[in-house]
């Protein structure tokens, strides 16, 4: 089945998704939001932030590339567990008091709505 099937009409690839380019704009905006942390962290939190933030976008892309519904559905929730993930150091980051961005924390839950919004219309589709 192809890709336009799966995610709807007009699609060709995975960077026609919005939700995929809402992935990386967070992703770019983690890469700015650590660049102000302290360098005993670039091996530690801010590798792990850096990390978990573009797992989303590329498990999004990777999901968008598979053949069938069941595996981009898988590839969406586990970019909702790299978000999980990013939102818990995003956190944790916040009560360290290291820099902090609202703009981050809200760019997570758009994030989060939009997959779950694929998912949901995915499943729809089925």
């Amino acid at each position: 089945m192809s890709e336009e099937k799966r995610v709807g009409s007009g699609v060709r690839t995975h960077k026609d998704l919005e939700v995929w380019k809402r992935a990386m704009a967070l992703a770019r905006g983690i890469y700015e939001l650590t660049k102000g942390f302290p360098k005993e962290e670039v091996y530690g939190l801010v590798a792990q932030m850096r990390r978990a933030a573009v797992s989303v976008p590329s498990n999004i892309a990777e999901g968008a590339a598979r053949n069938s519904n069941k595996e981009i559905i898988q590839y969406l929730y586990v970019s909702l567990g790299s978000l999980a993930e990013l939102d818990t150091q995003v956190v944790l980051a916040r009560d360290l008091g290291y820099k902090h961005d609202e703009d981050i924390a809200g760019g997570i839950e758009e994030v989060r709505r939009l997959v779950l919004g694929l998912i949901k219309y995915i499943k729809s589709k089925e």
